[in-house]
């Protein structure tokens, strides 16, 4: 027969090793890698760029192969980094109904959706060729255009550049290629950045660290002085990941990785599509980018 001391020696052990266990439980979560599927410059169409030697009209295999990839890792969140659905437009054909673009995105956000997972929307130049912002929210199933997020031990910022230098929102804009990111959104930046408290990789589609493009004169982000410094003082920031140049880059700029993800678009010599398996990894401290296709493999310490 069990004592009333025994049997409250027992229960305090019971109750201690459970607290134990929680909070093992708790440390190994916060200690866990993290896994982020990422695919950029899709250009969803039904009409290819015979000029820029672009196959737009092989989206859905191409988009299929990567979601179908993404299960199979399986991601825990993806992202994809603008520049999702084309506009009307394209170099060397003709212009074509507009009212055929949001059957096209809805089209492609079908496939994405397949994703069993949460995933998130950066908007492009392209993106809004044809279509206003709230448009491309409503058929993305999307909230805003920049806001942030958490995921695992890791803070995401997805910034929506797609303004004129005169903050001016670019909707139906025909063409379009520079981007720019406007004070009220910088002013929030700088409020979300200084209350992260994790690691935190910004999401753009244009990018950061060019300072002259030959298709807009100038760089791709017009303000792109101004942004970089505000994440280099936010002492948060350890990586930006970002789209538009079709070809990929890296660079490393005041300890912060700038990764160019190549697009996943088809060329006019057939390439193999293109995508980015990231894990991150908060005990290690690293960045592990596997890519697919022309995608390049990156390691990177932070």
């Amino acid at each position: 027969m069990i004592s009333s001391m025994s049997r409250q020696n027992l229960l305090l052990g019971v109750f201690v090793a459970l607290v134990s266990i929680s909070l093992c439980a708790s440390d190994a979560h916060s200690e866990a890698t993290l896994r982020v599927g990422i695919f950029a410059d899709l250009h969803a169409h039904d009409t290819d760029s015979p000029v820029e030697g672009l196959v737009m009209t092989r989206y859905r295999e191409r988009l299929h192969a990567c979601i179908d990839a993404m299960n199979a890792w399986p991601a825990d969140l993806m992202i994809q980094l603008g520049d999702f659905v084309n506009g009307r437009f394209v170099i060397g054909a003709e212009f074509g109904d507009p009212a055929r673009i949001p059957m096209i995105l809805e089209d492609a956000e079908a496939i994405y959706a397949q994703f069993e997972g949460p995933r998130w929307h950066v908007l492009g130049n392209h993106d809004i060729e044809d279509l206003s912002k709230e448009e491309v929210l409503e058929r993305v199933n999307a909230e805003w255009t920049y806001g942030s997020f958490d995921a695992g031990t890791y803070h995401f910022v997805i910034l929506d550049a797609q303004y004129t230098t005169q903050e001016h929102d670019l909707s139906h804009a025909c063409w379009v290629v520079q981007g720019y990111v406007p004070s009220f959104q910088l002013n929030w930046l700088r409020t979300d950045l200084s209350e992260a408290s994790r690691p935190t990789i910004i999401c753009v589609h244009q990018r950061l660290d060019v300072e002259f493009d030959f298709r807009t004169g100038g760089p791709e982000i017009a303000n792109f002085e101004e942004v970089r410094a505000m994440l280099e003082e936010s002492g948060v920031v350890i990586a930006v990941f970002q789209g538009h140049d079709h070809d990929g880059a890296y660079s490393l700029i005041d300890g912060i990785h700038y990764v160019t993800f190549r697009a996943l678009i088809d060329r006019k010599e057939p390439t193999p599509p293109s995508w980015a398996m990231v894990t991150l990894d908060p005990v290690g401290r690293t960045i592990d980018i596997n890519g697919e296709g022309e995608q390049v493999d990156l390691y990177l310490n932070y």
